[in-house]
């Protein structure tokens, strides 16, 4: 009989700069969700690669107009926006795949909407921006990239040109009582050929469950297994001197000119908003919701502002695993100051690296903060405190007082996307083996936040596309609750930053209890 051959898998293609072959097969899903994660991922771009400035995108001459604006509207309807992009000779752009970001605004009524942009892949592009509030509206739109940097930007994302390095803490025994310490250069190894570093040259650690491949270049004193700490190393630009043009600040997130009107709102008898309690399986509209005094409304659900009390009486013998990275921490730090009672407990770790947990004893109730593990630019921690979110909710008995919320973008940005999917794939894996031991249990993944930087480092575009990626990867998945905050952080009038300001977090933090206590 002839031994059985199993099928080879496929190499998948992100563009002709990927230095590495993958499959679906590393990644652990099907071609066919691969397809359907690349039908997600699309993004227009020129046919040919621009090398001459001038030939870009403008901010200064792309202009944005209100199609047959009204002298009055009323709340509910919508307008209608179109972009049209030039480059820097004022030519009109004869392709698409720009990165622009619209809203709608009132800095006296501290309100504003997100809107989302449509590529028509022609150079122009438009906006249907909804009016949700009575008063007074006007438009704004900005580049934040250029297509001609959004294409860079994919180029660098698959290579392997290590943009973000890290540090491996090597620690042990020494003559005569001394300790050895060793600081080395360590990062991700994703793919055959996809290691920073090549020939015998690191320690590797492979995590059992999940198969993420750790390096760390080999200590000239101490042995693989002497690694203690973990921290962030410095950030490395790939950009040569023509790609850094077109990412000066003159040309990156401007606004760019257009109607200044200001658009009359009267109120509607009918309303807007919803009573529906909110739940998984719901879908995210756009928009989401709105501010109007400082205040989110959800278009999604029935959401609802919570005093200290009532935070305490929702969270009542709950226990809360927020996992993630710092953007969670700020919800942790933030339900301490508010919960009355709560306590953190000394667990003798980094105050902003965790792992943190408070109490409140009367109520019985507990909220964990942990960092996700590798890749994690964070300050010096212990490696063994830094732990995948998929094994950590493995290790979740789950039940209806257990609460798991997770995010998973901000550090990602640095590495492949494929590398995103193989590791949201096992997320996903420990999400559904959860539900199906502990069906009650509430899982909430939170988006991603848009964020201060636009760079080659850390750009919106990049953080956008592994929102994209977990929406996808999750959207049949019952009984996980998808939290919008994208939208939260896009429109605000506060500058953008990856850690929001207190503002956005209360309503973050609102949103969150109105999935855990729905009514």
């Amino acid at each position: 009989m002839r031994p059985f051959q199993p099928p080879r898998p496929k190499p998948v293609h992100i563009n002709k700069d990927n230095s590495s072959t993958i499959s679906t097969f590393d990644m652990g899903i099907s071609d066919e969700e691969w397809e359907r994660l690349q039908k997600v991922l699309d993004w227009p771009s020129s046919d040919q690669e621009i090398t001459q400035l001038e030939l870009s995108t403008s901010p200064v001459h792309s202009t944005f107009s209100i199609v047959g604006l009204n002298e009055i509207y009323k709340v509910g309807e919508k307008i209608s926006v179109t972009i049209t992009a030039r480059d820097h000779n004022k030519n009109l752009k004869r392709y698409g795949g720009d990165y622009f970001q619209a809203k709608l605004f009132n800095s006296k009524l501290k309100a504003s909407v997100y809107g989302e942009v449509v590529d028509h892949r022609n150079g122009t592009y438009s906006v249907a921006l909804l009016l949700p509030w009575d008063g007074q509206a006007q438009v704004f739109v900005r580049l934040e990239h250029s297509s001609e940097v959004v294409r860079i930007l994919k180029k660098y994302r698959e290579s392997s040109f290590p943009r973000s390095h890290y540090n491996g803490h090597f620690e042990g025994p020494g003559p005569n009582k001394t300790r050895i310490r060793e600081t080395v250069q360590c990062n991700l190894k994703w793919g055959l050929d996809g290691s920073w570093r090549k020939g015998d040259c690191c320690c590797e650690y492979k995590n059992i469950k999940t198969g993420t491949l750790w390096q760390c270049e080999r200590p000239k004193k101490l042995s693989c297994d002497r690694l203690v700490y973990h921290s962030m190393g410095g950030l490395e630009n790939p950009l040569n001197s023509l790609e850094k043009q077109f990412f000066t600040q003159k040309l990156t997130n401007v606004a760019i000119t257009g109607d200044d009107k200001i658009i009359n709102v009267l109120p509607n008898t009918a309303g807007i908003g919803t009573m529906e309690k909110c739940r998984s399986g719901m879908t995210t509209p756009i928009p989401a919701g709105f501010y109007l005094k400082d205040v989110w409304k959800s278009l999604v659900c029935n959401t609802r502002q919570f005093s200290s009390e009532q935070m305490r009486n929702c969270l009542k013998n709950k226990i809360v695993y927020l996992m993630g990275d710092s953007t969670t921490r700020q919800w942790f730090e933030y339900l301490e100051r508010k919960v009355p009672g709560i306590k953190r407990m000394d667990l003798h770790t980094p105050r902003t690296g965790g792992p943190l947990m408070a109490v409140e004893l009367k109520n019985n109730i507990i909220i964990h903060w942990r960092p996700h593990g590798v890749p994690l630019r964070f300050s010096k921690m212990p490696i063994t405190d830094l732990h995948y979110i998929a094994n950590d909710i493995d290790e979740i008995a789950g039940g209806a007082h257990a609460v798991v919320v997770f995010t998973f973008f901000a550090h990602l940005v640095f590495h492949p996307i494929t590398f995103y999917v193989h590791e949201v794939t096992k997320i996903r894996q420990s999400v559904v083996a959860l539900l199906r031991r502990a069906p009650e249990t509430t899982i909430i993944i939170k988006s991603a936040n848009t964020g201060g930087l636009k760079n080659i480092f850390q750009s919106d575009w990049l953080m956008m596309q592994l929102d994209k990626v977990m929406r996808e990867m999750f959207r049949h998945i019952d009984g996980v609750i998808f939290l919008d905050v994208w939208q939260m952080t896009s429109c605000h009038y506060l500058r953008e930053n990856i850690h929001p300001g207190p503002v956005v977090i209360a309503n973050e933090v609102d949103m969150l209890l109105s999935y855990i206590c729905p009514t």
